[in-house]
């Protein structure tokens, strides 16, 4: 029993240290984790956007996220095509921004993403012919009206959100990036969706959610792909910012203003393949990755339902 004794105390130290040991690693990894986060979403300069090349194509500009970048480009120095359905709103836009930046180039082209895409995107590839486009923003996408059950998605909406979402990027992207490969050069910025990414599961809002995971694998791929021809790839992961299609009208501390997250944006454009750029996200990602997945899947379902049941009186005090 004594023999026993003494080995175990023996151990005693050899355990309190290999504890000890693992303590101080993972202490050490939490810390460098925390000095990066705080590097990157506050210390980091942001890269000369107009060494990828002296014109910017952003889809969905007159409106929300793209209409922020728009002016965001123009700000630091870049011509700009823009590209969306609405000629109206794309001549308004285009006048805006040469008001206030009266050296930048814009030229508009009207593109209706879920009509005629072919010929919406042989438009674009006449547009940009001879040009230097450096730098791309697939921001064009649409959501669901209000949450609603996937029996529920009616066939138009279910087209639009596949055309528009999916084949809308994809046909954009395959447009512009020959000549980035001919230059060996560009910058492709894709918005996805915490949807897709941040939380387990977006129910009632299945399909859309689905096209989000669609653009942030394509994303990551054609990261991988053309890395070593000089193009930076990038799926940006917005949670909430305060637009029409998330039906949110004011923005707060943890949902920002469309020029506010295109602000914070700009800052990651090439850099990281998959990046979430308004930094208070990147606290509600965390939380959400400490909670068991069953917990928010529970709150996200919870949540949506009361969405749903305010647009179906909405809709019900429409018909009446």
């Amino acid at each position: 029993m004594e023999i026993c004794s003494m080995a175990q105390l023996k151990s005693q130290p050899l355990c309190l240290l290999l504890l000890l040991a693992l303590g101080s690693l993972s202490l050490l990894k939490c810390s460098l984790a925390f000095l990066k986060w705080v590097y990157v979403n506050f210390l980091r300069p942001p890269k000369n956007l107009k060494k990828y090349g002296s014109w910017a194509l952003v889809t969905g500009p007159t409106d929300g996220i793209g209409k922020g970048f728009a002016f965001e480009l123009a700000r630091k120095g870049l011509n700009l095509i823009l590209v969306g359905r609405n000629p109206e709103k794309l001549k308004e836009v285009s006048e805006s921004i040469g008001a206030k930046f009266g050296k930048t180039q814009v030229k508009t082209v009207v593109v209706d993403f879920s009509g005629d895409l072919n010929e919406g995107v042989n438009r674009i590839r006449e547009t940009i012919e001879g040009l230097d486009v450096g730098v791309l923003i697939n921001n064009v996408g649409v959501s669901y009206p209000y949450a609603r059950f996937f029996h529920e998605v009616d066939e138009q909406l279910l087209a639009d959100l596949i055309k528009i979402n999916v084949e809308g990027t994809t046909k954009v992207t395959q447009a512009v990036l020959p000549g980035m490969i001919k230059r060996k050069r560009g910058a492709i910025v894709n918005i996805g969706s915490g949807a897709a990414i941040v939380i387990p599961s977006d129910p009632l809002y299945a399909v859309y959610a689905a096209t989000k995971a669609y653009i942030d694998q394509f994303s990551r791929c054609l990261y991988v792909e053309y890395k070593k021809n000089g193009i930076d790839v990038q799926c940006q992961v917005p949670l909430y910012v305060a637009t029409k299609m998330a039906s949110i009208r004011r923005s707060s501390f943890f949902v920002p203003s469309t020029d506010g997250y295109a602000k914070a944006a700009m800052r990651w454009i090439g850099y990281e393949p998959r990046c979430t750029p308004y930094w208070p996200h990147t606290v509600l990602w965390a939380l959400a990755h400490s909670l068991p997945e069953s917990v928010v899947d529970a709150w996200r379902l919870r949540f949506c339902l009361a969405i749903r049941k305010k647009g179906q009186l909405k809709d019900s005090r429409k018909k009446e």
